[in-house]
């Protein structure tokens, strides 16, 4: 059997398989305490559940259209009139089974040898893993620079070459929990409208998962990127659907034909059913979301204080997303050492940081969309082990 070479260099989700590895471990007795994936520890709100079921007594349990029935792409269309006053045109919208294949189809468009594409590092891995399947060359900018793990704009900026094709930014990110302002972006935006040649990719899934107050920073506020901006967003995180696999994205105009023959070749379209539940979550009541992120800013501080109580672990604040990312240095180990041990010694199982990218060995990622009671007994073990 001859495989394709470029099969060599596509990477994977790590935090799967440390969920693999912990469930077979509790398989044999001993108790485990999940801080490893992203997944809301809340059950899909009632009336998108039944919103599903209703769709199934009428009917609708047919193929249906690639980029997503009509009813579902304008509902998407209100809810960002909503969030932003910002008027999109329903046929730019694409809804996918999920965040990835946004960014899949993202980077097949753009990714071949020769071309460059920065991206952020600690990030979500499946970006650096398509990056490097496509043949082109990933160009990092590390958060991991700044003592609050934002991005700098100016160093973006910098990074760009007549060779760069696309610039994937994610904010809230996915593992550091930190949160870029708008005063950043706008400096970045600005700073854009000099390369016209560069396509903008910006990952908002956790744009619902800010805390403290604060507004999300949309790329929908630059009408002068729109005819290069590609928004990925979605229904995973915000109304606790990971299950569901459903998620959309804001494409520009010439790229949906693309993207649309992209999705008619690896996926046809998403269920009917879960199109129906995503138009009751976005024209329903945001009461659910609301109630999810007092109980979310909750745990955050929990987690935050109990994290940076432990000797030798530094973690600065989440301003968004659902991930604390403490710097573990000081224990004298790194993190995929340190998160090993938390595992097979402390029954608690993360993520070391260098499953989100090369230059986070000294950080572990752990997720507080767990319960209260399962995060303080989490560090409570954590410190035992440690001391």
């Amino acid at each position: 059997m001859k495989l394709a070479k470029n099969l060599e260099r596509l990477g994977t989700e790590k935090a799967f398989s440390i969920f693999a590895e912990a469930k077979k471990l509790e398989a044999q007795g001993k108790p485990m305490i999940h801080l490893g994936l992203g997944q809301p520890d809340f059950k899909t709100p009632k009336h998108i559940v039944e919103a599903a079921k209703q769709a199934l007594d009428d009917g609708h349990h047919g193929y249906v259209l690639s980029n997503g029935i009509l009813e579902c792409r304008q509902a998407v269309t209100r809810k960002i009139k909503k969030l932003y006053n910002k008027e999109v045109d329903p046929e730019r919208v694409l809804i996918m089974p999920g965040g990835k294949p946004t960014m899949y189809y993202a980077i097949l468009c753009f990714g071949e040898p020769g071309a460059e594409i920065i991206h952020p590092t600690p990030a979500f891995p499946i970006y650096e893993s398509m990056i490097n399947y496509t043949g082109s060359t990933p160009v990092p900018y590390d958060l991991t620079e700044d003592k609050d793990l934002k991005f700098d704009a100016k160093k973006i900026l910098s990074l760009i070459t007549e060779k760069t094709r696309l610039l994937i930014l994610i904010n809230p990110n996915n593992p550091t929990g930190s949160f870029v302002e708008k005063s950043s972006i706008d400096l970045l935006a600005v700073g854009l409208k000099k390369y016209p040649h560069v396509t903008i990719l910006s990952d908002e899934i956790y744009s619902r998962q800010i805390f403290d107050g604060k507004e999300m920073p949309t790329f929908f506020n630059y009408p002068e990127l729109q005819d290069r901006l590609i928004v990925l967003d979605g229904w995973s995180k915000a109304y606790a659907m990971t299950g569901w696999r459903m998620g959309w994205s804001v494409w520009p105009e010439k790229l949906v034909p693309h993207v649309n023959k992209l999705l008619i070749n690896s996926v046809s379209c998403v269920n009917a059913p879960s199109q129906f539940a995503g138009i009751a979550a976005l024209d329903g009541p945001d009461d659910p979301i609301h109630e999810m992120m007092k109980e979310f800013e909750q745990r955050r501080n929990l987690i935050h204080k109990g994290l940076n109580n432990l000797p030798g672990i530094e973690c600065s604040l989440p301003g968004g997303a659902l991930y604390a990312f403490p710097n573990v240095k000081g224990t004298g180990m790194n993190g995929e050492e340190f998160s090993k041990k938390c595992m097979y010694e402390a029954g608690v199982a993360i993520v070391p940081g260098t499953a989100f990218g090369k230059t986070s060995i000294d950080y572990a990622r752990f997720s507080f969309a767990a319960s209260k009671e399962n995060i303080s007994k989490a560090l409570e073990k954590i410190e035992k082990m440690l001391r």
